[in-house]
């Protein structure tokens, strides 16, 4: 909630974070928080704050402007909520409003609904079955480098340990199961200058690409079903670079290609697909960025246990996430939050508050078997 403390010299906004309020009210305190990637002190130094007032049982510390807590009961199984404190920059969409069921805001659908349901239940579940740990994370929406899942598994990686993995990314209501992995590529074809008016002395890199061009338009994407999810891949081609003048016959010409790719396969393999795709062109192909995709893991007793509160509620992630850390470190992760994806980083971001309340019990649910 807010509330107005009159100073001497001026009046000033305080956010009171009450981790046991509705987290509808406490999304909408977190929302008017502004924390921008990399300006994340404040939010951080509040829900520090918070955690250590009104929570019992949790261990906490804090790695930056990531806020860290967990609780040691001895249960036999852990489960960690994750989720990212900061945001894009703003758009003239601060401080957050009500309207019809919906709470507008920048952040409200990625990620604060899910970072005000997850610290809500931990001051609110007294009796978990399953030992917590809590983190909230900086610097999620910029390069990957900066990310504070990043650093906290350099420098502290024995918090990052755990049975299952829930991310708080905005998904509909719905367990997205693991991510897909991506890879880009550079295709590069190369000919030899000319004048256009004598094009039979070039050779027309530019024309070159159309092979390469025919063969994705003919690409017959892979779906695969792991654990009951089904990922459908895609190749596609992305961007494309070349010509010189208006009348030069261009000696080199690009066009980059993007994959997205079903978790059963690795960096690798999906690499060496790739280039198998273009096999026997007379081009080259250069590997630019890749992530691996993350398994969902639903087999293994603590997911299974996520999916039966969820009622089964459950689909493929399409896209890349932080569950892939996770996945690399052995844990079965999901995306599971409020909020719609679509919406993320627009103008008009909202969040239905019924889901809010229905991802809240949900979880409740599952922390208290």
């Amino acid at each position: 909630m807010q509330q107005v403390t009159a100073r001497p010299d001026r009046l000033t906004w305080v956010v009171v974070l009450d981790l046991h309020a509705d987290p509808v009210a406490l999304t909408a305190a977190l929302v008017d928080i502004p924390s921008e990637s990399r300006h994340e002190s404040r939010i951080a130094d509040e829900i520090e704050r918070a955690l250590r007032e009104q929570t019992t049982g949790f261990d906490i510390i804090r790695s930056g402007d990531a806020v860290l807590a967990r609780t040691d009961y001895g249960r036999p199984s852990r489960v960690l909520l994750a989720g990212h404190i900061d945001t894009v920059p703003a758009a003239d969409n601060l401080p957050s409003r009500m309207h019809d069921g919906l709470l507008y805001g920048c952040g409200t659908s990625d990620m604060k609904s899910g970072d005000a349901v997850f610290l809500h239940l931990a001051a609110t579940v007294a009796d978990p079955t399953h030992d917590i740990t809590l983190v909230m994370y900086d610097c999620e929406e910029i390069e990957a480098t900066a990310n504070g899942l990043g650093r906290i598994e350099r420098d502290l990686p024995e918090w990052l340990a755990a049975d299952v993995a829930i991310l708080g990314e905005p998904s509909g209501g719905y367990i997205e199961a693991g991510c897909q992995g991506t890879l880009r590529v550079v295709v590069r074809a190369a000919g030899t200058r000319a004048h256009s008016a004598r094009s039979w002395l070039g050779d027309n890199a530019i024309h070159k690409l159309g092979e390469v061009l025919a063969r994705l338009k003919a690409y017959q994407a892979r779906s695969v079903d792991i654990d009951g999810c089904t990922y459908r891949e895609g190749l596609s081609a992305v961007r494309i670079d070349g010509g010189v003048a208006g009348n030069v016959i261009p000696d080199l010409a690009s066009v980059t290609v993007n994959f997205r790719f079903a978790p059963d396969r690795s960096v690798e393999q999906a690499y060496a697909h790739v280039r198998e795709v273009f096999d026997g062109l007379d081009v080259t192909i250069e590997l630019t960025d890749c992530a691996a995709g993350a398994l969902p893991g639903l087999a293994k007793p603590a997911a299974a246990a996520l999916v039966q509160a969820a009622g089964g509620q459950v689909r493929a992630k399409y896209g890349w996430t932080d569950v892939s850390r996770f996945a690399a470190l052995g844990i079965p992760a999901v995306n599971y939050g409020p909020g719609d994806p679509n919406l993320a980083h627009r103008v008009d971001e909202h969040v239905e508050v019924a889901q809010i309340t229905a991802v809240t019990e949900m979880l409740r649910r599952y922390l208290t078997g």
